[in-house]
């Protein structure tokens, strides 16, 4: 698992764009085509620039700054430069090519700064902008979710097995099946491999910018399903008296074929995602199946029992200050005897 998970170190992540349909589609094909001869018409970067008026020899000369600017930049900024003026002549949209993302960066930082913006207010949007806008408040937002998740998670194991090491537990091992399931994608769509056979374009830039949150909410969702699943059978047997060992092999007994077909019937369907023809719905497919078929098989089957089998009667250790903590029934009480002749006529569960 820790091998598998191991490429989520080189996790990167973009925006998504055409060239994340099948490479081979005609739709694509065009695209590059197009890219090719007229490279700023494609993704420009625009400049907005608001100022009482952006008519005049002052802003022409700020233009020719801007132009001077670009041809500076060493092919990172391309032209031509196009200029839209609204009616009103109080805004200016100025369109220039770029040559990757770190140019971005270049016309943000310097050219814009040194040129428009001592003109007026001058901002950068399109696409190329919105989508490293978008990877940077997802960077932001990224771990309040994941602290959040993962706290909230803790506490309801927390307070349903009454149990530190179970509740601690459980979050390492879902979070061990979530890195496991980024490791794939980065292995997959980051490095390139079976591009042929699953009909997409590797982007050393990354993956599909939402897909990381996006998949660690399903799958911790999925993981914890399963989790709270089995070991609700653990812990009922050890509440009968069973040694935890004991217990354990019950409880997986009780569970694994129903875990086992849920797991077949996700697997199926999240697959068929990867034969779709977004790269994004490529990688949720592929994403989703791995994470739930390691999940199925070596966490719940392989992990888990092991480590409560090893830890013992440890598992159940709760510090004395939380006492206090409600105690929750995991199985079902006893269903009265009907008051009928025949005494033997006991109601199922």
């Amino acid at each position: 698992m820790a091998a598998l998970a191991a490429p989520v170190l080189d996790l990167r992540t973009k925006a998504e764009g055409l060239e994340d349909l099948n490479p081979n589609s005609a739709v694509v094909q065009a695209f590059r085509a197009i890219n090719t001869a007229f490279p700023s018409k494609t993704m420009p970067a625009e400049v907005v620039v608001q100022a009482p008026t952006v008519r005049g020899a002052d802003f022409d000369r700020t233009l020719q700054a801007f132009r001077a600017e670009v041809k500076a930049s060493g092919g990172r900024l391309m032209e031509p430069i196009d200029v839209q003026v609204n009616p009103a002549g109080t805004v200016a949209v100025v369109s220039v090519g770029l040559a990757d993302t770190e140019a971005l960066t270049t016309l943000r930082q310097d050219v814009v700064p040194d040129t428009f913006g001592r003109f007026g207010t001058a901002l950068v949007t399109g696409d190329t902008a919105g989508g490293a806008d978008f990877n940077a408040r997802l960077d932001t937002s990224m771990p309040w979710v994941f602290g959040f998740v993962l706290g909230l998670a803790f506490l309801l194991l927390l307070v349903s097995f009454r149990s530190v090491v179970v509740a601690l537990t459980g979050v390492v091992l879902n979070l061990l099946s979530v890195a496991a399931a980024y490791g794939m994608l980065v292995w997959v769509f980051q490095y390139g491999h079976f591009e042929k056979e699953l009909q997409f374009q590797a982007s050393a830039e990354g993956i599909t910018n939402w897909m990381p949150l996006f998949l660690f909410i399903i799958l911790f969702g999925l993981s914890m399903d399963y989790h709270v699943f089995v070991l609700s059978r653990i812990r009922e047997g050890h509440d009968r008296g069973l040694p935890t060992r004991q217990a354990v092999r019950e409880g997986i007994g009780r569970t694994a074929g129903v875990i086992t077909s849920a797991a077949v019937v996700m697997v199926a369907v999240f697959a068929l995602f990867a034969t779709l023809p977004l790269a994004s719905t490529k990688q949720l497919g592929i994403g989703l199946a791995a994470a739930v078929l390691l999940d199925a098989t070596i966490i719940r089957a392989v992990l888990l029992p092991a480590v409560m089998a090893l830890l013992g009667e440890k598992n159940w250790w709760l510090p004395r200050w939380l006492g206090w903590l409600p105690e929750i029934a995991h199985d079902l009480p006893p269903a009265p005897v009907e008051d009928h002749d025949d005494r033997e006529l006991v109601l199922a569960r």
